[in-house]
């Protein structure tokens, strides 16, 4: 089909489109700013083609013609970049509504992929009729149900379970806290045999080091980083951790974010910082601040009401320092730049819907949050198009021809302010065009009455 789109631009529209649309959907963005995400330039006044999902063509708003039967969309001052993915987010249900919610969530904010931390076997149905069609929703990258502490007995019962889920069709394995180092080697050694990804949570017992030695797929949360930077005599390992060990920011060899992350990047393991997950938890934020956010609208407020509870009951913890969570925040924010510069790959996730991160709402703070940590907003945005593509290998990421038309139309510049990132005029998902009308009516039927 590509091929043949492709060779019709250099006949008469007429009588070229005529055949085609006969069995394909043609939308053309007009006199876009294409951001294509493949450099940090933008493509100035451009034609994009999309035919049946797929971007056909891409060329001067003067050589491109315009099929006539197209929907046309107007991209006149706009941006057209690819649409985001959100590697940390959790499928909370599979009952239609907790579905259609989750779905006009993330899409209206111009999430095109998930990848789901928390599997469970009705996931695979829905990964499946998302991808085609007959379920409105995003991409979905299924784990299976967690291997944990609690769920696992033993090295023999890790093997047995990661090869199952490889057998279901699960996507990826996602390890949670708990395992001992047996059972995760007994993972890690089951996984890189059947060929599925394990991703998630470093264990305890085993840390950073044998989990890049391994091949963990990603590392979420920054998880066992600080525990790994502690120095042999420290005796923090010992203690009051806190929140993702949090509390351990004052003993850490901040001198060894380099070296870890020169190691993760010759590991090829990839990170998932949800920076903003860790960020408003321990942070000097007001809990009325952050009770009065506008996304909060979309969340009942009994669940509203237990964010804030979670947040008053970490900072009033004893050993909880609120100088000590702002040198965490500060080396936090290190270790991602460090990574980045290493060459580690970072992929954008902010773990929602938990603690104060609504989801699709959430996956634009961690995008700010990236960017206050010293990536630019292209390197933020990078890490939820290109660098996703790259991870997933999949056909997505960029905006080029014969990659797949999951887009968003910007009203402004996201190079030059990440927050321009949230100012979307429509999103195109798998090439159907949903216009910010439609995507805030979607949201609307969601909207929480206070």
């Amino acid at each position: 089909m590509h091929k043949k789109v492709r060779n019709c631009f250099s006949l008469t529209v007429a009588g070229c489109f005529a055949v085609v649309t006969a069995s394909a959907e043609v939308a053309v963005f007009v006199n876009v700013n294409v951001v294509p995400m493949t450099a940090e330039v933008v493509l100035p006044q451009r034609t994009v083609v999309v035919v049946d999902g797929s971007i056909s063509e891409i060329g001067d708003v003067d050589s491109v013609p315009i099929p006539k039967t197209a929907l046309v969309i107007d991209g006149t001052d706009r941006y057209l970049m690819p649409g985001l993915g959100e590697m940390h987010a959790h499928v909370t249900g599979t009952q239609p509504e907790q579905v259609d919610r989750m779905a006009s969530l993330f899409v209206a904010n111009g999430i095109t992929t998930i990848r789901g931390m928390l599997g469970r076997p009705g996931h695979l149905q829905l990964r499946d009729s998302f991808e085609s069609g007959e379920r409105f929703g995003p991409r979905l990258l299924a784990s299976g149900p967690s291997l944990n502490g609690r769920s696992v007995n033993g090295a023999a019962d890790a093997d047995r379970q990661v090869r199952e889920q490889k057998k279901a069709g699960y996507d990826f394995i996602k390890v949670h806290p708990g395992l001992s180092s047996h059972e995760f080697v007994a993972l890690a050694e089951a996984a890189n045999e059947v060929g599925i990804p394990f991703a998630g949570h470093v264990p305890a017992a085993a840390g950073v080091d044998e989990a890049l030695q391994l091949g963990m797929a990603t590392i979420d949360h920054l998880d066992g980083y600080f525990a790994a930077l502690l120095p042999a005599s420290s005796p923090g390992s010992g203690g009051y951790g806190g929140f993702f060990d949090v509390m351990l920011a004052v003993d850490l060899d901040a001198e060894q974010i380099p070296v870890i992350a020169t190691a993760t990047a010759a590991a090829g393991t990839w990170n998932v910082p949800t920076q903003v997950l860790i960020e408003q938890l321990i942070d000097a934020t007001p809990v009325a601040e952050l009770r009065m956010r506008p996304e909060n609208r979309f969340v009942s407020a009994a669940v509203v009401d237990n964010w804030v509870s979670a947040k008053e009951n970490l900072m009033n913890e004893s050993g909880f320092n609120t100088e000590v969570a702002a040198r965490a925040i500060e080396l936090r924010r290190r270790l991602i730049l460090e990574l980045h510069r290493a060459g580690a790959g970072l992929l954008l996730g902010s773990d929602a819907p938990q603690t104060f991160n609504v989801p699709g709402f959430s996956t634009h703070r961690e995008l700010s949050a990236l960017v206050a940590a010293g990536l630019s907003p292209y390197e933020a945005l990078r890490t939820g198009t290109a660098a996703v593509a790259e991870f997933l290998a999949s056909n997505g990421g960029i905006v080029a021809a014969g990659k797949d038309a999951d887009l968003i139309l910007l009203d402004a510049n996201p190079l030059i302010d990440i927050a321009n990132s949230e100012r979307i005029h429509g999103v195109m998902l798998r090439g159907k065009w949903l216009p910010a009308a439609e995507l805030a009516s979607r949201l609307e039927q969601f909207a929480v009455q206070r």
